[in-house]
């Protein structure tokens, strides 16, 4: 009878453990998957950033025997080009960036009129390095809002360039 006795608060002690060890665990798979899912939010990113990237290079393609190309005033006419007779498509659809599920901040020039895409983002990026050859740039950069797509852009704010040496931060 003693023995029973003695140990009457045991089972209860064995179950506060046992959910202390289990949320430590839940934790841990929660921060994991919060990872993950940035990881693909990022990849998304970068698959629609590149998207807009092509469509700018098509726009501002040079074509033998044609005029310069008009400038781009909004995002949708790389849906259809409005200054063209036929139906010139740059792009599907207009994409929002994963990362803020918000539209993408153009980028304008004031002679070409939109000319890239970037996003309202200062959260620092898991990638930030082996970028493939067209985002090389990405290298090294510390926040979303660095990653510029588009075509033939200005140095981002806070650069200076002098002509004959690269843009340095």
């Amino acid at each position: 009878m003693r023995v029973l006795a003695s140990s009457r608060g045991f089972t209860y002690i064995a179950a506060l453990v046992a959910i202390m060890i289990m949320g430590i665990m839940l934790g841990v798979a929660g921060q994991s998957w919060q990872t993950v899912m940035k990881r693909e939010r990022e990849e998304e990113l970068l698959f629609r950033g590149l998207q807009y990237k092509y469509a700018f290079d098509l726009w501002y393609k040079p074509r033998p025997g044609q005029p310069p190309p008009h400038p781009i005033r909004e995002l949708k006419d790389l849906l259809k080009n409005p200054y063209s007779l036929t139906t010139a498509r740059y792009l599907r659809r207009l994409y929002k960036d994963p990362i803020t599920n918000k539209e993408w901040e153009p980028i304008r020039d004031p002679v070409r009129g939109i000319i890239g895409v970037c996003i309202a983002s200062d959260e620092e990026p898991l990638k930030k390095s082996n970028f493939p050859e067209e985002i090389k740039e990405f290298e090294g950069k510390t926040k979303y809002s660095d990653w510029r797509f588009g075509n033939k852009l200005p140095p981002a704010a806070g650069t200076v360039t002098l002509p004959g040496i690269p843009a340095t931060k």
